[in-house]
């Protein structure tokens, strides 16, 4: 009798936390919310501005694995690729994202493409990008085994969406700035209405907007601190502000602190193994209600920067 009552209990819980995660994957998938948070962006801006493409002034490769909120069954786990470069000495970035996202049952798939129109102004440059791409959208209900209504029956199987981005990136040699829309085509599954079609509508109210900064501070010959924000705002919701402070020292090895509002504080630290290649690892402590189901998110990131010439580059790029 214990034993069936431990059972069902856990079956219980197991169904309850899938419905929360279910629920925000509603909030996510079902209305657009589709932008994933990381906290390494700093390395991988590629993913949420198109305007930066070519702005390492190398061919440049960046992978990011995140696993959220570790213990909730369900919980978003997502993998992130980015490969751009300058073209046509440095007036055009262009380059290739893919994400792959999977939270509850629900999955999405993203390639695109990126293009930057790069202007160089004094000590600086200025760029403006478009992304262009296709999300694949899947939503397999009968997972959750609710027998009993059948609108958590359906699943909607692979369904195709186009997207469009935009973006601005100035960047001087220590600081950077960013604003971009990296969707804003609102892509929509209505299986409430029996239908497993995808909806798509261009809603400047469902414009995600992403504004990021950051730079690097010289405090000596053998200390640099390297601080970040980026600041998330869209129609609707509070606006949600991300911001960290690393220390890199002797251009090698990197700690620092970290603080999302509503959500995490986190710890990072990361190493350039060499002038091309770093790799860096992150963990997130909620804050939220969500605190007593996880163990926290991780995340690691690797880069490799390629470069054709030798007179570039003889120090490794911060941003």
């Amino acid at each position: 009798m214990y034993i069936q009552v431990s059972t069902m209990k856990n079956i219980m819980n197991f169904r309850k936390g899938l419905l929360i995660v279910f629920g925000m994957a509603a909030c996510f998938v079902s209305q657009a919310q589709f932008d994933p948070s990381f906290t390494q962006y700093m390395f991988n801006e590629a993913i949420i501005n198109p305007g930066y493409a070519g702005s390492r002034e190398c061919l440049s490769g960046t992978m990011l694995y995140r696993q959220q909120w570790v213990g909730l069954d369900g919980a978003p786990t997502t993998l992130t690729g980015s490969v751009h470069s300058p073209l046509m000495n440095g007036k055009i970035g262009a380059g290739i994202n893919f994400v792959n996202e999977q939270i509850g049952v629900s999955q999405r798939t993203a390639v695109s493409a990126n293009g930057a129109y790069r202007l160089g102004l004094k000590n600086a440059t200025l760029s403006f990008g478009l992304q262009l791409g296709l999300v694949s959208l899947s939503e397999n209900l009968s997972q959750l085994n609710l027998q009993n209504d059948q609108q958590f029956m359906i699943s909607s199987g692979k369904r195709t969406a186009p997207n469009l981005g935009f973006g601005m990136y100035y960047s001087t040699k220590n600081w950077y700035g960013g604003l971009s829309i990296p969707r804003m085509i609102y892509n929509r599954i209505d299986v409430a209405n029996g239908s497993t079609e995808v909806q798509n509508s261009f809603n400047v109210g469902y414009f995600h907007y992403f504004l990021t900064g950051g730079g690097v501070v010289n405090v000596n010959n053998l200390i640099k601190i390297r601080p970040n924000a980026m600041l998330k705002v869209v129609q609707g919701a509070p606006a949600q502000l991300d911001v960290n402070a690393n220390v890199l020292f002797n251009d090698f090895i990197w700690t620092g602190l970290g603080y999302r509002t509503g959500d995490a504080v986190n710890v990072m630290v990361g190493a350039f193994i060499n002038k091309q290649l770093r790799i860096g690892y992150s963990y997130d402590y909620t804050l939220s209600m969500l605190q007593d189901y996880n163990t926290g998110s991780h995340e690691i990131m690797i880069g490799y920067d390629l470069n054709f010439s030798k007179d570039k580059m003889v120090s490794p790029r911060y941003f």
